[in-house]
């Protein structure tokens, strides 16, 4: 019955792609940055950082 927006999935997939590069080159300030736009986006953490 939920639908998806695609802009909104659109924006995880940005968020969890880059997250995992920040992940893979130990860079705390990019997550740091990353963390921050999600609030801004109105999406939570766990939607990102979780593996799917």
């Amino acid at each position: 019955m939920a639908t998806t927006d695609p802009r909104r999935q659109a924006m995880v997939d940005s968020l969890r792609s880059r997250y995992e590069e920040a992940e893979q080159q130990h860079d705390a300030e990019a997550k740091q940055a990353l963390f921050k736009e999600a609030v801004y986006l109105g999406i939570q953490p766990e939607e990102f950082t979780q593996a799917s």
